[in-house]
């Protein structure tokens, strides 16, 4: 007799415990249906730069992690041409967080310490705490003096002009395609060595590097061989976007291998963007893989830099239009 009681009540102590649990999960239901939870919107998902059909994948905007944001930077090499005043491409750097990358060839024509602050001064100089400088052929015309003077510490080390920084979740490398003066741009060279300890220790998902005078281009200062070995280390990392000037001109290319070689998977796309100020020039030839390109405008490519992915617009000086537009993933 007192074990069937026991039974008893052991099956009815079961039964409130399930009724138990469904009034919970019913209650449960019926708050979730009143209060959904907050969308989540990605930090610069109200102003991502439009995109259009040139080989990559658009994808929803990651969502950053905390104290993230995407980062603009500005890019424009061949920027002041003395004596003349050059269009207003400044005027396009409107973003008041923005870094301007200077592609090399500051001024125009000898790198004089005059020539900074007489024709860079006037339209670039308010921008000169922003900007992270590469030095170019012609600042290179009077022994790189003018250039390190005018820059100081924000070029570098004048024996070196080469340095990196981070910003947001990219690594950037500033580079120095004047070989001679810092002892080569082949494997070995110091450059060379210090490019890839520095990729090595900043193991980022993005990366971008920029220096003056491009690997592959179209234009009338045409390809230099002579930065293959800076390309192929930054490939072996994994390396996403290189900026360069010296042809003055813009131009896109699809992401390729060191050897000029269309690759899609772990390819890295190469912009020229000698459109700061100085003279426009002309088209030699096509190169393989070219995009775009265009000599009929100055201006500047601006980038935003998101977390695994990039945006960019190239803006003309002369209209304000945008010329070329595009997004892309990281590797």
């Amino acid at each position: 007799m007192g074990a069937r009681v026991r039974a008893h009540s052991l099956v009815i102590t079961l039964v409130l415990i399930a009724m138990t649990f469904t009034l919970v999960d019913q209650l449960a239901g019926r708050f979730s249906a009143a209060h959904p939870p907050a969308a989540t919107t990605p930090v610069g998902a109200g102003t991502s730069s439009p995109s259009q059909s040139t080989g990559a994948t658009a994808s929803p905007l990651p969502t950053p992690v905390p104290n993230g944001r995407a980062r603009v930077v500005y890019a424009a090499g061949d920027l002041a041409d003395c004596p003349g005043a050059g269009p207003a491409v400044a005027d396009l750097i409107r973003d008041p967080e923005s870094l301007i990358l200077a592609l090399g060839d500051i001024v125009h024509p000898s790198g004089a310490p005059h020539e900074y602050r007489r024709c860079f001064d006037p339209g670039w100089g308010d921008l000169k705490p922003r900007t992270r400088p590469v030095p170019g052929n012609h600042d290179y015309r009077t022994g790189g003096a003018g250039y390190f003077a005018y820059f100081g510490a924000l070029a570098g080390k004048p024996s070196q002009g080469y340095y990196s920084f981070d910003l947001g979740w990219w690594h950037i490398i500033a580079i120095n395609s004047n070989c001679g003066p810092i002892g080569g741009c082949r494997e070995a060279s110091p450059q060379i060595r210090w490019l890839a300890a520095d990729l090595a220790a900043h193991p980022t998902a993005c990366t971008l590097a920029y220096w003056h005078h491009p690997r592959f281009s179209s234009g009338n200062g045409a390809a230099l061989p002579r930065t293959e070995s800076l390309w192929q280390v930054l490939y072996a990392a994994g390396a996403d976007v290189i900026l360069n000037g010296h042809d003055h001109d813009y131009e896109r290319f699809a992401p390729q291998s060191p050897a000029g070689q269309r690759d899609s998977v772990r390819g890295i796309r190469e912009f020229v963007v000698g459109t700061g100020g100085a003279n426009l020039t002309r088209r030699l030839r096509t190169a393989h893989n070219s995009e775009v390109w265009t000599s009929d405008h100055h201006g500047v490519l601006e980038l935003t830099l998101r977390r695994g992915r990039y945006d960019w617009r190239f803006l003309a000086a002369e209209t304000s239009e945008v010329i070329d537009l595009g997004t892309d993933r990281c590797h």
